[in-house]
């Protein structure tokens, strides 16, 4: 989708502590082996603090940057993977109360890491076709045992806690969105489902949850093959459509703002397949950071406008993909640097 007069204006990030891989496994909560070729350093961690309540507090720090109150956000939505605290809840109707309090529609995305991307193609759509003002966007998890163990769940990637947010408006920003794009493919929707039959509660079958059994199950059936031809297929579909749509060349742009994998993950399914070169991405503060979930393109284009890498004109696109599968890419441009950069 080729996106017309519609800015991003404030964003927000909260990332309560750290945790050390070298700290982790002094702990026995990993092992060398385990986290040895994911490259990563240490993962953002919460001891205390819900997804909703990170939800919100990166929320207030968005809103606050951009001017937006409760008049100018037209809508809300909360985009997450795991339990946000609480069972058989409306988590977005709680981060409406925190912030805005307003009355505007305010909706959850399921769609796994893609969620955030999907989020903001849906908030594109909403706005120019209501002639909008603002929508609020925000993402949260709180990856934790016993439902998730961050190191073993997803093999190749250990799991952050944080929350994220994106007001986007039409009334001028600080970068310009110039695409967006998703792209779904529900033939591999059993890359995280496995052959277990549906149960009647959480974690009837398997707690802490495990994307590798459920893979390797998967791939007994419909051979490694297939699975990597249709994931790359994704991703370059999605990539090359949001390219089109902002008439630039990958290679030109300033910035890639990848998913935060493992650095070997990263590495075969993006930096070789595409020839981007590492510094022209966010690896290595992501490394110290983790997956957030559905808020890793949020959280590394805030980190890229507030450490001042990301200048005005640099031209940042933005990769992800979710369980499901869903492949989701957006380029955006910078224009200006945000007064609470400047100050």
């Amino acid at each position: 989708m080729r996106v017309e007069d519609v800015w991003v204006r404030g964003h927000g990030v909260r990332l309560p502590s750290t945790v050390e891989v070298s700290d982790a496994i002094d702990r026995g909560e990993c092992t060398p082996e385990l986290v040895a070729r994911t490259g990563v350093r240490s993962v953002a961690f919460s001891p205390d603090e819900s997804a909703a309540e990170m939800a919100a507090a990166a929320a207030r720090v968005a809103l606050n940057r951009a001017g937006s109150g409760p008049d100018e956000v037209d809508l809300i939505l909360h985009a997450d993977t795991y339990h946000q605290g609480q069972d058989l809840w409306p988590v977005t109707s709680f981060v409406q109360r925190e912030t805005l309090r307003n009355s505007c529609l305010a909706v959850e995305i399921r769609q796994m890491s893609n969620g955030g991307m999907a989020a903001l193609e849906l908030a594109v759509a909403h706005l120019q076709a209501r002639d909008g003002r603002d929508a609020l966007l925000t993402t949260a998890d709180r990856f934790c045992l016993p439902g998730i163990d961050r190191w073993r769940t997803d093999p190749g990637t250990p799991y952050g806690d944080g929350g994220t947010a994106l007001v986007l408006s039409r009334r001028g920003g600080y970068a310009r969105l110039r695409s967006v794009a998703t792209h779904a493919d529900s033939d591999l929707e059993g890359l995280h489902r496995g052959d277990e039959p549906f149960g009647l509660a959480p974690f009837q079958h398997r707690m802490p949850v495990d994307f590798g059994a459920a893979k390797q199950a998967f791939l007994r059936e419909h051979g490694i093959s297939f699975g990597i031809a249709r994931s790359v297929e994704g991703q370059r579909i999605v990539i090359d459509r949001a390219l089109a749509d902002a008439d630039l060349e990958l290679a030109d742009a300033e910035w890639v703002v990848l998913p935060h994998f493992g650095q070997r993950r990263l590495a075969v399914n993006y930096l070789r397949q595409y020839g981007i070169d590492e510094r022209r991405t966010t690896w290595e503060w992501s490394r110290t950071v983790g997956h957030l979930g559905a808020g890793d393109q949020f959280a590394s284009l805030a980190h890229l406008v507030d450490s001042g890498r990301a200048r005005p004109g640099d031209r940042c696109v933005l990769i992800g993909v979710g369980a499901g599968y869903s492949w989701g890419c957006a380029v955006v441009e910078i224009e200006s640097t945000p007064d609470w950069v400047a100050a």
